[in-house]
């Protein structure tokens, strides 16, 4: 049967929900009961409704006892990071978080991006974590999966107090973001940068504000991500940006731009991930790539498995951040050429760990033995 004039047939089965990264609702791997929508037995008037409504973020409260997360991963130059929240409302269809959201029995398409868990006991779990006598100082990375800047923080400013706590103790951060939020909190950053103990990084995508508005919906724009490095390096905070993801077919073409970009703003070094599709995260992406690029989709689903051995993740720790192959090489030399003209080749700042101060919550000095 043909399509009616001006009918997408990609909408008529998978819409795409105003403001969101994907309305997919797809199957919990841990939960064995799944409700599918069928949007085909829908005519076209009611698929236009279904693509301008609203899907409201609800907030759930988690209690915990812990606050901090270890890792393992030889990947990775943190060993301990903190997360205030769970889910994410930026609606990224590549974040690699998703399938974490099935561990709390939500689903990993429009669910991980529309019911947020808030850890509204955070500042004091990571008072008490840092206070405990075992605690050996080493830099905390906030947050280590979901943007501890996501637009929740506005209203429950649960980083704000980290960040707080963190500078009365003297604990070292580090910190990524891909929101202009962070620039609310320039002064208690601007203190730690002062003392050598927070380093920030800027999640860069891409410089044209049309691709971003779909990759990325509720991020902030190219414009407001630069502004913000600006803003933090003439505070003297030092600023990272981070070229993640790279998607092949997509945004590669763009890495000598944002180095450049990045480097005017004051950017003072950067770093890229190559884009991965771990379990769940796969049918958001693909997707996603059906209703925004049909025409190119073969090329991007095929230009992302020539990085991965013919798939499309990859758990190698020596390997799963750049990819393998040709391409791979090619994005790297790419990366590496220009972050070297425009000074991006750098190490991450050191930061100092030799002024931690436990305080209780009484204002007082707790004595430890080192």
């Amino acid at each position: 049967m043909k399509n009616q004039p001006g009918e997408n047939p990609n909408l008529r089965s998978k819409p795409i929900i105003k403001g969101r990264g994907s309305a997919l609702q797809i199957a919990n791997r841990f939960e064995k009961v799944h409700v599918e929508p069928e949007f085909d037995q829908l005519d076209p008037d009611d698929q236009a409704d279904l693509l301008n409504r609203k899907i409201p973020t609800e907030y759930y409260f988690d209690h915990s006892n812990s606050i901090i997360s270890q890792n393992n991963s030889p990947d990775l130059d943190f060993n301990y990071s903190l997360n205030p929240y769970r889910g994410c409302s930026h609606g990224c269809s590549y974040c690699y978080a998703r399938p974490t959201h099935e561990f709390l029995g939500f689903n990993a398409g429009m669910e991980f991006e529309s019911k947020i868990v808030i850890k509204p006991d955070a500042p004091s779990l990571f008072r008490n974590w840092l206070m405990r006598p075992a605690w050996q100082v080493e830099p905390i990375m906030l947050s280590g999966v979901t943007d501890c800047y996501q637009n929740c923080e506005r209203k429950f400013q649960l980083t704000r107090q980290c960040i707080e706590t963190a500078l009365e103790l003297r604990q070292p951060l580090r910190l990524i973001t891909k929101n202009g939020i962070i620039r609310r909190d320039i002064e208690p950053l601007s203190q730690m940068a002062n003392l050598g103990l927070i380093e920030v990084s800027i999640s860069l995508t891409t410089i044209d504000q049309s691709l971003m508005r779909i990759m990325e919906p509720r991020t902030s724009s190219p414009q407001a991500r630069l502004d913000t490095i600006k803003e933090l390096s003439d505070a003297g905070i030092p600023v990272r940006t981070s070229l993640a993801p790279i998607i092949p077919g997509i945004n590669e073409q763009e890495i000598p731009e944002l180095l450049k970009a990045a480097k005017l703003a004051g950017a003072i070094s950067a770093h890229y991930i190559m884009l991965r599709l771990p379990l769940t995260v796969e049918p958001v992406f693909f997707d996603w790539v059906e209703h925004y690029f049909p025409d190119r989709k073969d090329k991007i689903i095929g230009r992302l498995q020539s990085v991965r051995n013919g798939k499309l993740s990859s758990s190698d720790f020596k390997t799963r951040m750049i990819g393998t192959g040709v391409l791979a090489q090619q994005v790297a030399q790419l990366f590496t050429t220009f972050a070297t003209k425009y000074g991006l080749k750098k190490e991450k700042v050191r930061l100092r760990t030799d002024l931690f101060r436990p305080v209780n919550t009484n204002g007082q000095y707790q004595r430890r033995l080192f």
